[in-house]
């Protein structure tokens, strides 16, 4: 966290004499987590609640950190392997309680992609939830499973009518395809938090049920359909860029729509080494136009400074600049991008709209 997030060193409140499973239950419970840390060393601690402290504590850190450029690695902790630490449902209960107050964080200063309240972050705190509902359904707790079944069905109804009601309105065919993404990517986030359970006729019932209910079919097949899913990767090529973790102001949008982000980053000192890895970058993923917006970005706020910015470059990275057909697509307007992307988005939905 303090790599990736630097940042959020001056936003921990102060240190309170407190587990860290009873600090989630507020807007501020990661940040309290984070600056309590220290507190699951303390001796004297059974294992059992060190595990509970440290479930905390990996929550925390992943919710402080999935939309940054570097989120820490700690998915299958939180979607499986801690859970199974314990068969003990006393120990378990305190750990869903935790995940399902984690609904309630703030996103401010953590992540700018959420549409219409709906996030990425909702999907990663549903895995969370579902890999305790199979563990404790396996265990025979049933009213506790009931408690993260109802939480998680909750949360698809939820994101469900959003997206709908984007598809019913005029002119809102950019947050259309934002959701299609943010959809499509906690649909993979329930399948992930379900893929830790020990299938026995009553999870396999329940997964099948989930499966069908957060489908999210129509949103999937525009993100599909729309090339999409080209610009969800993981950013490997902007993650060494250092100067991009220094501050919430240059984390990044969903792609590709990310010509205001790459006019905020061209008035970076470093803003050469952005580029340099952008204009790298695009090579690595076959289809994605993200970082040619953000190249446009960069250019459209200020070619004199564009042109300087290039030329503290590698020569290397000049030159696939300087390629034909990187010109030709960083040469196309933001609005005529995004009028193209609308258009794919009204195609898809008729396409589709009938057969969800």
């Amino acid at each position: 966290m303090r790599s990736t997030a630097p940042f959020l060193q001056s936003r921990l409140p102060a240190r309170e004499n407190a587990r860290l499973i009873d600090l989630g239950d507020s807007p501020d419970g990661f940040l309290r987590v984070l600056a309590n840390w220290e507190n699951m060393l303390r001796p004297g601690l059974r294992f059992e609640e060190q595990l509970q402290d440290y479930f905390a504590f990996c929550l925390a850190c992943h919710h402080a950190t999935v939309a940054t450029f570097v989120p820490t690695d700690v998915d299958t902790k939180i979607r499986g392997i801690v859970w199974r630490e314990s068969r003990d449902p006393e120990v378990l209960r305190p750990m869903l309680c935790f995940a399902l107050a984690s609904r309630g964080w703030t996103e401010d200063g953590i992540s700018i992609r959420a549409v219409r309240g709906v996030s990425g972050h909702n999907g990663e705190q549903w895995s969370a939830i579902a890999a305790g509902l199979g563990h404790l359904l396996e265990l025979g707790d049933t009213a506790s499973a009931d408690m993260a079944l109802a939480a998680i069905e909750s949360e698809i109804d939820r994101e469900q009518a959003v997206f709908d009601a984007v598809c019913a309105e005029r002119d809102a065919e950019l947050d259309l395809l934002r959701l299609s993404m943010t959809l499509a990517h906690n649909r993979g986030d329930l399948t992930q938090g379900m893929g830790f359970w020990k299938r026995t006729p009553a999870t396999a019932t329940l997964m099948d049920h989930l499966s069908t209910r957060g489908r999210f079919d129509l949103a999937v097949r525009i993100y599909q359909h729309t090339g999409l899913s080209a610009e969800g990767h993981r950013h490997y090529p902007l993650r060494p860029v250092k100067a991009l973790r220094r501050s919430p102001a240059t984390l990044l949008p969903l792609c590709p729509f990310l010509d205001e982000w790459g006019g905020a980053v061209g008035q970076l000192d470093e803003s050469h080494e952005v580029l340099a890895a952008l204009v790298v970058g695009r090579q690595k993923v076959q289809g994605q136009q993200g970082y040619y917006r953000a190249i446009a970005g960069m250019r459209e706020a200020s070619s004199g400074a564009f042109e300087r910015t290039a030329g503290r470059m590698p020569n290397a990275a000049q030159k696939l600049l300087r390629e034909a057909e990187m010109r030709k697509l960083i040469d196309v307007p933001r609005m005529s991008f995004e009028s193209m992307m609308r258009k794919r988005a009204r195609v898809a939905l008729g396409m589709f709209a009938g057969r969800s």
